[in-house]
């Protein structure tokens, strides 16, 4: 009887162990990391980890919401995992803001760099969003102050989008915050070339042929 107790015991010994290190690899992929990106110190050292610190109040977290979740849509709510956030990033960052950073502390040569950068590593996975309109929100608030760079950003886009005529609207636009409608012109009658329907593209064009400025 002893034996088949302990025999018991050591069969759920050993599945709590393959459970945990089944989550512990689900977690990994989630973050796309390694196990020491937690476990960073000598086993046994004693050394404080402080990743495995944030790791379990994040797990915590997670068991609140999907408690209050389940709580308030029933057991056919989604259950929120690491992936939910992190989408296979460590630090769960939307691409805009990161940018945003690097426009604001680095200039944009070292946006479109960082952006070829994420995109060469995370492109076809769910991390970043590398859509049209990303490089286009990032450069249209610069755009007045800032044209030169906006206009790098928006050329950047246009090599993976070509047929993006919001993108050649916004360059004109920044062009006609330096002044040179001439080329503003030109980026909009592209932008025509692509959707000649787009009433708002073909209003700006009008208007901007009836007062233009020019170098």
């Amino acid at each position: 009887m002893k034996g088949l107790l302990f025999l018991a015991l050591s069969w759920t010994a050993a599945a709590q162990s393959n459970d945990l290190m089944a989550r512990m690899q689900a977690i990994s992929r989630d973050l796309g990391v390694s196990c020491n990106y937690c476990h960073s110190a000598e086993r046994g050292s004693g050394q404080p980890e402080p990743k495995k610190d944030i790791a379990r109040a994040m797990m915590a977290m997670t068991r609140e919401i999907n408690t209050r979740v389940q709580a308030a849509a029933g057991t056919s709510a989604t259950e929120v995992q690491c992936i939910t956030c992190h989408r296979g990033v460590a630090i769960p960052r939307q691409l805009p803001q990161i940018l945003s950073q690097t426009l604001k502390e680095k200039g944009a040569a070292q946006v479109a760099a960082q952006y070829r950068d994420l995109r060469k590593q995370y492109y076809g996975r769910q991390a970043y969003d590398f859509g049209e309109d990303t490089l286009i929100a990032l450069a249209q608030p610069i755009s007045t102050g800032r044209p030169d760079d906006a206009i790098a950003l928006l050329q950047l886009n246009l090599e993976f989008y070509p047929q993006s005529a919001r993108t050649y609207s916004a360059i004109a636009y920044a062009y006609t915050r330096k002044f040179d409608d001439a080329t503003a012109i030109t980026f909009l009658q592209k932008a025509l070339e692509i959707e000649p329907e787009n009433g708002v593209v073909r209003g700006q064009l009008e208007q901007l042929k009836s007062y233009r400025r020019g170098k």
